[in-house]
């Protein structure tokens, strides 16, 4: 019965988020001001005639005057919809809208869904090509086999525009990938290796075609499915994509091929291959295991095995995830931006190249800003780079014009295309997924991360969340039988003693312990142990600090209630030293444009000059965290001199503090918010700035100021706020504040949960 409630409260909050604040995943947003008659005469009558006959005289402006140059149509008809089978066109339209929230969010091409109720796959074809005008590429989506085969090939050999199965050529692309960093691991060729694949649908005859593109001989593939080998004369479950990989062969099922295989390519189903199996497997076995969510075989069982074996699976809890988000909005980037005809061979192994490559750039820039302090080495564990990796836009997506260009099919051929992948690069950091170097450096240490208020429910969905996508443990104080009901009621299934461990102030066997250290750090601070004693039981936020103090956990975050600079005294008493004391607040607003960065919005009311420079220093640094550049502005009511007020005095006193020593990062002020971030307007009242374009930090001489930017920009800017990020700990604590979410409080884990570096 409980069970069922919980399944039924997961249920409707997936429903929920799906109908509010209004239904679905997508919106359409004018791109063009449209605020007077002379906006309305330009976007409609009589205007857009320009617009119009300038199409009619030449058709291919009309990626320079409308967004079908950035604009994909994701196309299906619901027969195979990702475990769920055929489920009709209608029912597709969310999987549909994800797919569009991909590509804009990854890449940030426009996309609209488009489901068909059609099953005769030559109709469906009529439909998709008569859809040309509207689009500038066509990427085909979970339509069975082997109706996809026909679809695509109709829609290529009739349309002037790319067109994409990426079922099909997307998986392909990845583990073409995949493969060829596993091969260079193993130190062996593609053209000497036997394959056993089982799986003949649509993902797995691409994979095996993109395989043998890239060199692999089809007399060395060994194709099964449900019906055992694919052999020359078998009638049972046959296609004609299957049989062109038929076998002249005796033997009749997996376990007989199997035998000196050197690669496993699994797209089937789970428990398909088995530990005895591997066993028959060359030395060095590369196992494939792609079937979601449970694979062919789990990595854990080939280990036993086989310790040497390379594996890749399509899960996220292992390593070598194969996921097609590696490839599709990249490869769609690269193709519109050149006004390709079409995706050729030439482009897809250009994407395939690309992958590969920048698993083995372990050393590159873009790796660096992005990961500090991370270790990404190629190998065994690192065939393929994570799918939130930021150079995949600027590695991919230029591959793929250069190959476009190169192969003839690009319309618009580019004149610099380093010009454009440094673009790419720029554009990664400016989107919603800012948050993810963070994730990712967060995922390479198991941290131990605990919440002061464990009994919200904000903080049990984040560690609810924590626990799917970080390999951080929460730490929860609280009550143990309030979590658990709370728990329940909001239909978690996270369980008390099992996903996550509980401290309880009532109960727990560490109190004399805890209670004893806090007395001795502030035994001369006029704390009594009477006074210790009543502490550890019934603040939370001083027992989280004690936690961290003794070991017991690596970092600790509070504030979903209360005042911040009440959780502020407890964590400086306790964890406070001469090295880490709160040097600041940072917060990140990711904004429409791009990030923000603001400071110090609580500390510190009135920062003396020597702190504000502090907060500065501090501040760059964490930037840094997010593969950012610097670029911070000293903001005041003076600027540049004008006024000699108490703010422009102190952040004049503070730049001199700056000016004393080298600085690795660019810094300017005192200035006004507008200059900071307008560089013309800035370059009228001060044009030696050393600030290059717009600042993208700004730091305040005082907090009702700071504190002010940052609501604004979250309440009318519609800024999502990222922090407030305490500076000066040595990342051992965090104070959130009660405006924080579910989605916040998991940020704040992550960056929690990056190992103690310099970015105290």
């Amino acid at each position: 019965m409980a069970d069922d409630k919980r399944d039924e409260s997961l249920r409707k909050a997936a429903l929920d988020y799906h109908e509010f604040p209004k239904p679905g995943k997508l919106e359409i947003r004018a791109t063009k001001p449209l605020a007077n008659g002379r906006d309305l005469a330009r976007a409609y009558s009589p205007g857009v005639a320009e617009a119009c006959l300038e199409i009619k005289n030449d058709p291919s402006t009309a990626s320079r005057y409308t967004s079908r140059g950035n604009l994909v149509a994701v196309v299906t008809n619901g027969t195979a919809v990702l475990g769920l089978g055929n489920i009709g066109a209608a029912a597709s339209k969310p999987v549909m809208e994800g797919k569009a929230v991909l590509f804009k969010k990854f890449a940030n091409i426009d996309c609209f869904d488009i489901e068909v109720n059609e099953t005769d796959p030559e109709k469906l074809a009529d439909i998709v090509c008569a859809l040309e005008p509207t689009f500038g590429a066509i990427n085909l989506e979970d339509i069975k086999a082997p109706d996809c085969f026909i679809v695509e090939k109709l829609c290529r050999e009739r349309m002037n525009i790319p067109v994409f199965h990426d079922d099909q050529h997307g998986t392909a692309i990845v583990v073409g990938a995949a493969a060829t960093n596993a091969l260079r691991v193993a130190g062996k060729k593609i053209e000497d290796i036997k394959v056993v694949s089982t799986g003949g649908g649509a993902a797995g005859i691409a994979c095996l075609n993109m395989l043998l593109k890239l060199g692999l001989k089809r007399e060395n593939v060994w194709l099964c499915d449900i019906a055992g080998l694919v052999y020359e004369g078998r009638t049972e479950e046959m296609t004609a994509q299957k049989a062109e990989y038929a076998q002249k062969s005796d033997l009749r099922t997996l376990d007989d091929v199997i035998d000196g295989a050197d690669l496993f390519l699994g797209l089937s189903g789970p428990g398909v291959l088995t530990a005895d199996m591997v066993k028959k497997m060359t030395k060095q076995p590369i196992i494939f295991a792609l079937a979601n969510p449970t694979p062919e075989i789990m990595p854990d069982a080939v280990k036993k095995v086989a310790p040497d074996a390379i594996i890749a699976t399509g899960r996220s809890d292992y390593p070598n995830q194969v996921n097609n988000v590696l490839c599709f909005p990249f490869i769609f980037r690269g193709a519109l931006d050149v006004g390709a005809s079409e995706i050729n061979d030439e482009m897809q192994i250009a994407c395939i190249e690309g992958i590969a490559a920048l698993a083995r750039a372990t050393t590159s820039a873009e790796a660096a800003a992005a990961y500090q302090d991370e270790r990404m080495t190629f190998g065994a564990e690192y065939l393929i780079p994570k799918p939130f990796d930021p150079r995949l836009m600027g590695v991919v997506a230029s591959a793929v014009a250069r190959a476009a260009m190169e192969s003839g099919v690009a319309a618009r051929p580019m004149a610099d295309l380093d010009a454009y992948k440094q673009s790419l690069d720029q554009s990664v950091f400016k989107s919603a997924l800012l948050m993810r170097p963070v994730f990712h450096a967060a995922s390479q240490a198991e941290r131990r991360i605990a919440f002061a208020e464990g009994e919200d429910e904000r903080v049990l969905r984040a560690a609810q969340a924590m626990i799917e996508e970080t390999t951080d443990m929460p730490i929860l104080v609280g009550r143990p039988e309030v979590i658990a009901m709370r728990a329940e009621r909001a239909g978690l299934k996270i369980r008390p003693g099992i996903d996550f461990e509980i401290v309880n102030p009532e109960n727990d066997s560490r109190y004399r312990q805890y209670w004893q250290s806090y007395h001795k750090l502030m035994e001369r601070r006029g704390v009594t142990p009477d006074l210790a004693k009543a502490i550890m039981r019934t603040n939370t936020t001083a027992i989280c600090a004690i936690m961290v103090h003794e070991g017991h956990a690596d970092s600790m975050i509070c504030g979903t209630f209360g005042q911040y600079l009440w959780h502020l005294n407890y964590i400086e008493q306790i964890l406070g030293t001469k090295e880490l004391h709160p040097v600041g607040a940072l917060s990140l607003m990711i904004l429409e444009d791009g990030p923000l960065f603001i400071a110090d919005t609580h500390v510190h009311t009135e920062p003396t000059p020597a702190q504000i420079a502090e907060t500065v220093c501090a501040t760059a640094r964490h930037i840094r965290r997010f593969g950012i550049d610097p670029n911070i502005a000293l903001c005041s009511h003076s600027e540049f001199g004008n006024l000699n007020c108490m703010t422009g005095r102190h952040m004049r006193e503070a730049i001199a503090i700056l000016d004393s020593e080298p600085r690795d990062f660019i810094y300017e002020g005192e200035m006004h918010i507008d200059s900071a971030l307008t560089p013309d307007l800035r370059e009228r009242s001060f044009p030696n700035s050393r600030l290059e374009g717009p600042a993208n930090a700004l730091v305040f001489a005082i907090a009702d100021a700071s504190s002010g930017v940052r609501n604004i920009l979250k309440a009318k800017g519609g800024g999502l706020e990222v922090g407030p990020i305490l500076m000066g700990m040595g990342n051992r604590a965090h104070i959130v504040t009660p405006s924080i979410t579910s989605r916040g409080l998991l940020n704040m884990s992550a960056i929690a949960g990056t190992p103690v570096t310099h970015y105290g």
